[in-house]
């Protein structure tokens, strides 16, 4: 039995008003943040351990509340980061100028449908994923351990004073330090970039507590397969593939382009075959899973009692309720479709397009899920996904109408492959986060069905917030390379990389070069795990190779660091009286540092919207980007030690 399911009988509030209004007010702050942030950088944050925080600070305030009410919060929340997702897809629409801004019902029906979806597809996944698996689920994890401290810290345990301890100081350096690079007093990457050759290549990491703190959580297995793809992506393909593109300008100039057009492309073909051969290694839990669940629902209707960590969402309700949503995803489908350059063929379109969203909504949903178990949520490449996504939309739409089309129709084609991607990107951001949510509640003793109803809520909220903050930034800002975007306009680059690949598609014009390389150096990948499975060494998951190929260095590095000082935290773990309250104190370590960087990211994004200033904070000028750079690393190493080291003495503290 879980850990939160001791001593727990009777009725204690779990999912209650209370607790799904309070998620839902923190997700619609949340997601507006998360929109900006990811369209400005092209990153989201992770909600659910911050708005575990937020709810544990709040609800503190009733007596009746539980720590499984504070979860269901924070599951409701963690929609809000997952969501935001879908403008890695949506803003293409603007930017091939098929849409002048988003419209609400459409918009939100997109991000909906799809986000309901994810959450059904991932209920059967969950034993197979979450119960009866090895992974790690590091943001799962930190969330049940923010959770178990809130709820352990006011009944006065002397444990859960000290995690207590350890989360709220972590997360105020974390915090701090982040603070400080907005004010550009110390840097938050530390880079040199140089030639190698007659190409180019670099060294970049970002100076993050958080990155640092997901990196001890996955641990040392993943953390090294990240590195592998780190340095066959930027220390061994990109300067060869600079070399045979020499670009005028600065190195760092040079190889991001580079990068962006090449490298990343190979990523994704690492990460196609490694998500295939996921598919077909999970294959069998996944199937085992689905009878266990369809075993559970008949049990449940001959009257037979269900332990609370078994009773998922009967698989009945999953089933009907996925063939239900398929009927407002068919009408909207159809009202797109209707009156335009492709009027005649809804039928074939809508038809090829609901196939579609089930088989590879289903295939992404099991892919992402085990993704997000491998390294969190946060850091899980959907827009990876994403790209695969509209490459086999796109392929679709070739196959039944062809390549010889005029420029309206092939315009209306490139459009329809984004929205049809947009909802298969909605299950996949929400099967994401769904079996993350559900690792935590396993470990606090929740009740699985509980929770899933508790994540569709959140899709609702999400779904309802995003079109009028879209709208809005495109108003204000627009997004590069739309017509009509003004200087300011909004980078959103992985919207501009995926509707630039629909076009490739359906133009004929497409990277596959690099696609085919990477995907043949995926099937290298999947041996080389093997291989040394076989032989008993540290295995390197090729997920996690691709990854390491497929996201920038900057944020790579420090988790392939913090896989490292967690390796070395837990073997000095291992001499301590007891190892497993030791480790626990790692794991919090981690989490506060997650926390603190979270919580500011929140904050930030809310400065910058009401200033609408890109630097806000900013208190030093060009010329102290030395020092900065310097003291950021002093300051960084020195406050890490400083941490890791309070640590250790509390857990040798009697």
């Amino acid at each position: 039995m879980a850990d939160g399911a001791r001593g727990r009988e009777g009725s204690v509030a779990e999912l209650t008003l209370r607790g799904v209004l309070l998620g839902g007010v923190i997700t619609l702050l949340f997601t507006a943040a998360n929109v900006y942030l990811g369209l400005k950088v092209g990153l989201t944050f992770a909600t659910s351990i911050p708005a575990a925080v937020i709810s544990m600070a709040i609800l503190r305030g009733f007596k009746d509340s539980t720590i499984w009410e504070n979860n269901i919060v924070q599951t409701v929340a963690s929609a809000a980061g997952t969501l935001a997702a879908i403008i890695f897809v949506l803003p293409g629409l603007v930017m091939i100028g098929w849409w002048q801004g988003f419209p609400y019902w459409t918009t939100a029906a997109i991000t909906g449908t799809g986000g309901i979806l994810g959450v059904l597809f991932s209920v059967p996944l969950r034993r197979a994923l979450v119960v009866d698996t090895p992974l790690p689920y590091p943001e799962g994890k930190a969330a049940a351990e923010v959770l178990r401290v809130g709820s352990g810290s006011r009944e006065g345990a002397a444990e859960s004073a000290k995690g207590l301890s350890v989360l709220v100081w972590n997360a105020l350096a974390s915090a701090g330090f982040a603070i400080l690079t907005q004010t550009r007093l110390v840097a938050g990457e530390a880079a040199v970039w140089f030639r190698a050759g007659s190409g180019a290549t670099g060294i970049s990491g970002g100076l993050s507590f958080a990155l640092l703190g997901v990196g001890h959580l996955v641990g040392l297995s993943v953390g090294m397969a990240m590195f592998l793809g780190l340095v066959v992506g930027w220390w061994v393909l990109l300067p060869i593939l600079t070399a045979m593109h020499p670009m005028p300008g600065g190195a760092e100039a040079w190889a991001y382009s580079v990068f962006s057009a090449n490298v990343r492309f190979f990523g994704a073909g690492v990460i196609g075959v490694a998500a295939v051969w996921t598919l077909l290694k999970i294959a069998g839990p996944v199937i085992g899973g689905i009878r266990s669940a369809m075993a559970a629902s008949k049990a449940r209707h001959s009257g037979e009692a269900l332990a609370l960590e078994e009773q998922d969402l009967p698989i009945s309700i999953v089933f009907a309720g996925s063939l239900a949503m398929l009927v407002p995803i068919a009408i909207l489908l159809w009202s797109l479709v209707s009156g335009g350059p492709l009027a005649g063929s809804e039928m074939i379109l809508i038809a090829g397009a609901l196939i579609f969203v089930v088989v590879i909504g289903l295939l992404i949903a099991a892919v992402c899920g085990y993704m997000a178990g491998l390294i969190g949520a946060s850091n899980s490449p959907v827009s990876g996904i994403g790209i695969l996504s509209v490459v086999a939309a796109s392929l679709m739409l070739v196959g039944l109408f062809g390549r010889d089309q005029d420029a309206h129709t092939t315009a209306a084609l490139v459009a329809y492959a984004l929205i049809v991607t947009g909802i298969v990107f909605g299950v996949a951001t929400v099967s994401n986060d769904n079996l993350q949510d559900l690792k935590t509640g396993q470990l606090v003793g929740a009740t699985p069905w509980k929770q899933q109803v508790a994540l569709v809520f959140g899709v609702v909220f999400g779904s309802l917030v995003i079109p009028p903050v879209l709208d809005l930034l495109n108003t204000a800002f627009g997004f590069a390379g739309a017509p009509g975007a003004g200087p300011n306009a909004l980078p959103a680059p992985q919207a501009a990389l995926i509707s630039a690949l629909a076009k490739g598609v359906l133009g004929g014009d497409l990277n596959w070069a690099m696609i085919g390389w990477g995907a043949l150096a995926g099937v290298g990948f999947v041996v080389l795990d093997e291989v040394l499975g076989l032989m008993g060494r540290l295995r390197l998951p090729p997920l996690g190779v691709g990854i390491g190929i497929y996201l920038p260095m900057v944020a790579i590095l420090p988790v392939v660091a913090g896989s490292v000082l967690g390796w070395l935290y837990d073997r000095w773990c291992a001499g301590r009286a007891d190892p497993e309250f030791a480790q626990r104190m790692g794991v919090l370590t981690a989490t506060g540092m997650i926390v603190g960087e979270s919580l500011w990211g929140v904050t930030f994004a809310g400065i910058v919207a009401a200033s609408g200033s890109d630097s806000p904070l900013v208190l030093v000028g060009e010329g102290f980007e030395g020092s900065a750079l310097m003291g950021g690393i002093v300051l960084f190493v020195a406050l890490l030690w400083m941490l890791y080291r309070r640590t250790q003495k509390l857990v040798l503290t009697d």
